[in-house]
């Protein structure tokens, strides 16, 4: 399979995922709708399992303000307020569910808040309590020194250990010397 194959394949498949996620929400719209349910962007998008920017992407968007609609023409509902810069109402329900989604993102927020606070505090207490900038220089270069050391010490080693094999090379190669000599008288 080539790349171009395979990308291909890849948004094929993507544009499958988005068209059954677009059509869990209509689905969901339909249920809801048919159960009575106040039909809201957020009710909507927790019975489809979608995020809530689905509900309010063009092509649903229609679709749920249509189900609204519908729902307030069938029942005489409570008190309902234009929201500014759109023409249709919304109801205390929806009102109450916004409301809901707002509080609990807002939890959600402060948890992450208070999380990111005690890390920022460890980070700062660990920064305060560690060691300063020149002990740390220090440190390092008393460690390579101490490689440097090491590696002079194995260099070292390594070239007595060249001397000896190259000594027992000479000797070897004259013991055989002395061998073939004898071999021959």
């Amino acid at each position: 399979m080539t790349a171009a194959t395979r990308t291909q394949a890849m948004l094929a498949a993507r544009a499958q995922a988005s068209r059954d996620k677009r059509q869990q929400v209509l689905t969901a719209v339909q249920a809801l709708e048919a159960a009575g349910t106040q039909v809201t962007a957020t009710a909507v998008a927790a019975a489809a399992g979608v995020s809530i920017w689905l509900a309010y992407a063009d092509g649903v968007r229609e679709h749920v303000e249509a189900a609204r609609r519908r729902q307030a023409d069938r029942e005489p509902g409570p008190a309902t307020a234009a929201p500014p810069g759109r023409g249709e109402p919304v109801s205390q329900a929806s009102l109450r569910t916004d409301l809901v989604a707002a509080r609990d993102e807002i939890r959600r927020l402060r948890a992450e808040r208070d999380k990111l606070r005690a890390r920022f505090r460890l980070q700062l207490g660990a920064e305060i309590e560690g060691p300063g900038r020149a002990e740390l220089i220090a440190r390092v270069a008393s460690l390579e020194a101490a490689e440097r050391d090491a590696r002079a010490a194995e260099a070292s080693h390594a070239q007595r250990r060249i001397r000896e094999l190259e000594d027992e090379l000479t000797a070897a190669r004259e013991s055989l010397r002395r061998a073939i000599r004898q071999a021959n008288r």
